[in-house]
């Protein structure tokens, strides 16, 4: 039998660590063989993880980047942007492949990055070295990748409900989008936007027009061979904990019909694992929360003014295939692994 690969996490303790670990903890190829973190040192993954409680011996270290992927033939980062590219830096020169949750090296611009997360990037000269992890876009360049830069929740769920028109040719003039998401998606420490009270009784949107997956949305249909679109995207603050559910608008040619859009997107989406084209209804949360499938749909408006809309619909976990499941999904790919491995199981319904 083939030696397992070994897997270092950098940050576990998080919503996005959980998830990394639920999935590795079971992957056959693979063997985790050190988790650290800022906090919870010395506790055992269980006692933070209460899902994983009795299922493996790890516990929480605190250890400089270098010592943490000492042995690893891959590392998983899952901190936040900002602090992510610091520790990737010091990882570079190392036989290591590197999986990174966070959105320091998604974007290619270094003006965008620095418009869109605030600060200047630490190691400009690596943007666009990591390979962009969305399989279903970008499986070519991920194979034998040695980076690879997991996309966003959001940057997945909108990209993924508007490629089959970008690789139409369809995606010409602005996009207009709202796109709700669940708490976990803030983190695992408490802020008053993801206390219970608040959020379970409330819709309230934020970094309107500003938020920092918009370069990244624009960058991955440009990709996708969608022209230069706009995007104003307005994000949503949502009263349930998983899931990201995004509604986009596109105005298209008035000779546009259902069955070339139809087309589009089975061209596109057919034999994909983990794409569902739904018809005869549209996608839904409930139905994919807590796997890494998703749901994308659209409808198609009556012609006004020599025009037509397409209202495109998309659907997924945010922690799952916005998060954790997508960087597993990658890997797999990245590794020469059966692209579905330990990522299969369907959502939790209802």
């Amino acid at each position: 039998m083939a030696s397992k690969i070994k897997a270092a996490l950098i940050g576990g303790t998080g919503y996005g660590g959980a998830e990394i670990l639920r999935r590795l903890l079971f992957h056959p190829h693979v063997e985790v063989i050190r988790v650290t973190a800022a906090d919870n040192i010395g506790k055992n993954v269980g006692e933070v993880h209460f899902n994983l409680a009795g299922l493996t011996d790890l516990r929480f270290e605190q250890l400089p980047p270098r010592e943490a992927a000492a042995g690893a033939d891959v590392v998983f980062l899952a901190m936040p942007h900002k602090t992510t590219a610091k520790v990737a830096m010091e990882l570079f020169d190392l036989p290591v492949r590197i999986v990174d949750l966070s959105g320091d090296f998604r974007l290619r611009s270094h003006d965008e990055y620095k418009r869109f997360y605030g600060v200047e990037h630490p190691a400009p000269e690596k943007l666009g070295a990591f390979a962009y992890g969305q399989p279903e876009l970008n499986r070519d360049r991920i194979r034998g990748a040695r980076w690879i830069a997991s996309p966003g929740c959001f940057a997945t769920t909108i990209a993924l409900g508007l490629a089959p028109l970008a690789k139409a040719g369809l995606l010409r003039g602005p996009i207009r989008t709202v796109a709700a998401t669940g708490s976990s998606g803030s983190g695992a420490n408490p802020q008053i936007t993801t206390h219970h009270p608040l959020r379970a009784s409330n819709l309230r949107t934020y970094k309107p027009l500003q938020h920092q997956h918009n370069p990244e949305i624009l960058q991955t249909l440009r990709d996708a061979g969608g022209g230069p679109a706009q995007l104003e995207f307005i994000p949503v603050s949502a009263p349930l904990p998983r899931g990201i559910f995004a509604t986009s608008f596109v105005d298209v040619p008035a000779s546009t019909t259902v069955e070339q859009l139809r087309e589009a997107w089975h061209r596109l989406y057919d034999g994909e694992p983990f794409i569902r084209v739904v018809e005869g209804r549209q996608p839904e949360v409930v139905a994919v929360s807590g796997s890494n499938y998703v749901e994308v749909g659209f409808t198609l408006s009556d012609e006004f003014d020599g025009r037509r809309s397409v209202v495109c619909f998309s659907a997924l976990d945010n922690l799952v295939k916005g998060g954790a499941g997508q960087a597993i999904q990658a890997f797999n790919v990245m590794m020469g692994f059966e692209e579905t491995t330990s990522l299969r199981e369907p959502g939790l319904w209802p």
